[in-house]
Parts: C-alpha cells; structure tokens; sequence
C-alpha cells in the first residue's frame, strides 16, 4: 500500500506561480511513473505532467514550457513547478503513483485557484 501526501496548492494571480509537492510513503526509485492530473469543476479529470522511471517527462500540450515536473528521490517526492499561470490552469490537482508491485495510487487533491 501506498499513501501520497499533496501539498502546494493555494491561490495566485495569474501570471504567478506555485509548486506542488506529492511526497509518497514508498520509494519512487523503481517505480513505473509518478504524475500530476487535474479537474476542474463540471469536467473530467486530464493529465498534466509525468515522469517515468527512467527520468522522462511527458507533458500536457496546455502546460508545455509552463510546468515542470521533477523529483526528489531520497525524499520520495515528485514536484510540479508552475509557472506564468492562468485561470484556466484553476482545478483540483492530484499526484498518481503508478508502480508494478503496488498498482496506481492517487493522493487526496490539492486545489489550485488562479484568479485577480
């Protein structure tokens, strides 16, 4: 069993920045990937950002060159540095923990609001 803590989230204006941490009580050295999705209210949940086992990233068309994803490994933590952000980046934003031997995990949320 995994358990995954998020932290980070809050308000900002847009054009700010915030950073998400997910820190998960595993090591996240070997596993399949750890990622970032979001939802905002009346839609379906997307994906934003992942990051392999072997430290690739993919991203989100709409956060390309925006976000970033990067990871800690002796802390057990993956991150989300959001940058030049914009109300449509407004959702509740989840960390997915994805490992062969534990199966996927979702953290609890983190609300995220962009607004003047």
């Amino acid at each position: 069993q995994v358990q995954l803590v998020e932290s980070g989230g809050g308000l900002v204006q847009p054009g700010g920045s915030l950073r998400l941490s997910c820190a998960a009580s595993r090591s996240i050295f070997s596993i399949n990937a750890m990622g970032w999705y979001r939802q905002a209210p009346g839609k379906q949940r997307e994906f934003v950002a992942r990051l392999l086992g072997g430290g690739f990233t993919n991203y989100a068309d709409s956060v390309k060159g925006r976000f970033t994803i990067s990871r800690d490994i002796a802390k057990n933590t993956v991150y989300l540095q959001m940058n030049s952000l914009k109300p449509e980046d407004t959702a509740v934003y989840f960390c997915n923990f994805d490992s062969t031997v534990y199966g996927s995990t979702w953290g609890q949320g983190t609300q995220v609001t962009v607004s003047s």
